[in-house]
């Protein structure tokens, strides 16, 4: 299987599956110097962690992350980094019923039909799971930003079903089970979530992830635009239907007049791009928005074939959760932080500042 690795420059490779042993992944590029622990991964790993509510999956994995190689005395020495994550509360019998079914929705019939092979535990490969050592890169790369640009990542649930959410107080984010920076709407979220799970059924959810303090200048057109590499990254996050930068699909009823972003003397008037122009970041925050669709693995029965093209119907056990847009926070922002991290490196290596002061 090919396409496991991310990045040009700063590139991270992830391996493992669900209900195996350990996930992990390999970081190449990352340069010498930067301070790095385990306890600073940690952290985001925890934000990214189930089990902590009941709105999210019940697998309870404490997600301790070791680092293997590419640290010594507490410092990135430039050699690749090895992350490991060791899985301890699978429960592999949950899917013991669907070995010969593919769930709709699901990778599970694509899967078997390009390899003729497919691990249904949870999903394998296939599984949200695997999402775990992207947060773990990602607060790598998050860390350097950080240190070399004074960049800060963040990002807030701005829908749940029905509910439009406005990001009134960003201090929230963390401090709720749902990364809502709306706390007008936090009962009744926490309601509709109760329901929903009572129905034995699920959701899908809108979030929205920036970045301040994005130098002008980062991003290789016409292929490599900034925004293109980062809606890659943010689409090969599992469930995502739908990417947006700035303004989004509302440009469409927008006349120009309207949508662009005059300049002035001190700056932009607004930032309906998303923080880019022509792919190159402005100097903006760079902002993006993702769409994930409703969980498939709910208890409600469906219908579906087996491996013999028979009819059949399926209902989906195990421990799911019913909302995955509620844990996609964290991952949303790792891939901004791995994206960024890549563009960073390579407009190191491309455009020097004696070249930049030159031109």
């Amino acid at each position: 299987m090919t396409g496991n690795t991310y990045g040009r420059s700063f590139r991270v490779t992830t391996f493992g599956e669900s209900h195996g042993p350990a996930l992990g992944c390999v970081i190449d590029g990352c340069p010498p110097g930067l301070t790095l622990s385990a306890e600073m991964i940690q952290q985001d790993l925890e934000r990214r962690r189930s089990g902590k509510s009941r709105y999210t999956s019940q697998r309870k994995e404490p997600d301790a992350v070791e680092i293997l190689s590419g640290v010594f005395e507490g410092g990135t020495t430039g050699t690749p980094i090895g992350l490991l994550i060791r899985n301890q509360d699978q429960r592999s019998r949950d899917y013991s019923a669907i070995k010969n079914t593919f769930r709709p929705g699901h990778a599970d019939f694509t899967y078997q039909h390009k390899y003729g092979i497919r691990d249904y535990r949870g999903g394998g490969r296939a599984s949200a799971r695997e999402t775990v050592m992207r947060v773990a890169a990602g607060a790598v790369a998050r860390a350097y930003l950080k240190s070399a640009y004074d960049i800060d990542v963040f990002g807030y649930l701005t829908a749940l079903g029905p509910y439009e959410l406005e990001p009134k107080d960003l201090s929230i984010v963390d401090e709720n089970p749902f990364f809502c920076a709306d706390p007008d709407k936090l009962d009744a979220l926490a309601e509709f979530m109760d329901q929903l799970r009572r129905d034995g059924d699920s959701i899908g959810a809108r979030l929205t992830v920036a970045a301040t303090g994005v130098p002008v200048g980062w991003g290789d057109p016409v292929f490599d635009k900034l925004e293109a590499t980062l809606a890659r990254g943010l689409m090969s996050i599992n469930a995502v239907k739908g990417v947006e930068f700035g303004a989004g699909f509302d440009v469409v009823n927008q006349r120009g007049a309207e949508h662009r972003d005059e300049i002035r003397p001190e700056g932009f008037t607004k930032n309906d791009a998303g923080g880019t122009l022509g792919g190159i970041s402005s100097g903006q925050d760079v902002v993006a928005s993702i769409a994930l669709k409703p969980t498939s693995s709910i208890t409600r029965p469906g219908k579906t074939i087996d491996r013999t093209g028979a009819a059949t119907d399926v209902v989906t056990t195990g421990r799911h959760d019913p909302c995955v847009g509620l844990r996609a926070t964290p991952i949303a922002e790792a891939m901004m932080c791995l994206t960024l991290m890549d563009h960073a490196l390579r407009q190191r290596g491309q455009v020097s500042a004696a070249d930049h002061a030159a031109g």
